[in-house]
């Protein structure tokens, strides 16, 4: 299993993209969390198989129809905490 950071950037607050995030990575499997951060942009920690999260991280990318993705860093984290769910914090 692996560990991904996503920093997500552009227009994804207040357009329910956390919800869609959660959804996304319900979905596939994945466990973790999302929460929007000060500076606008929403922090994503994501933990799964590599190719579920290859295939999250390009629906984060594309956004609901609302958000417009502009970014997204991605950060492979040798360790983390595990997560048993995928919550919106």
């Amino acid at each position: 299993m692996k560990t991904w950071e996503l920093i997500a950037r552009g227009r994804v607050q207040g357009v329910g993209f956390r919800w869609y995030v959660q959804r996304i990575a319900l979905q596939n499997g994945l466990c973790g969390y999302v929460q929007n951060r000060a500076d606008g942009s929403v922090y994503i920690l994501a933990q799964g198989e590599p190719r579920l999260l290859e295939s999250f991280e390009l629906a984060v990318e594309n956004g609901n129809r609302l958000a417009r993705v502009e970014h997204v860093d991605k950060i492979e984290l040798d360790s983390a905490k595990k997560y048993d769910d995928f919550e919106i914090r």
